[in-house]
Parts: C-alpha cells; sequence; structure tokens
C-alpha cells in the first residue's frame, strides 16, 4: 500500500550519499541518498515525532567511487 510520494531532487540524493558516507561510513548509491533524504523529510514532520521511521538502503556506492557522487569527499 501506497502512502506516499516524496519527491527527491538529483542534488539532494547526492548530497544525502554524500553525507551517509561522511558522517555514518556507509558507502551508498544515488538511490539510498534519495531514499534517506526522504525519511530524513518524514522523520523532520511535527506529526512524526516520537515515531521510528525507516530508510532502506538499496544499493552499494561502489560503483560511483570513481564518478562525480563522491569527487568532493
Amino acid at each position: 500500500i501506497l502512502d506516499e510520494i516524496f519527491a527527491v531532487t538529483d542534488e539532494d540524493a547526492f548530497g544525502c550519499a554524500r553525507r551517509l558516507a561522511r558522517e555514518e561510513g556507509i558507502v551508498a548509491g544515488v538511490s539510498s541518498g534519495a531514499a534517506v533524504h526522504a525519511a530524513l523529510g518524514i522523520a523532520a514532520r511535527p506529526e512524526s515525532e516520537g515515531a521510528v521511521v525507516v530508510a532502506i538502503i538499496p544499493d552499494t556506492g561502489e560503483r560511483y567511487i570513481t564518478t562525480a557522487l563522491f569527487e568532493h569527499g
């Protein structure tokens, strides 16, 4: 059952994937960055206070290591 579609820009997906690598040591791809960005957005809503929000990280970032995703650290 689909509850909502949460639109994520490429910039936000890339930024969150970089943040996962930098802050959490999780090397993940762009779709993972999008999933986590959406989860963070949902978790920030007042109605989500006290709730558990889960994001499934669907891809590894290994194939992106030599691409623009990780060229700026």
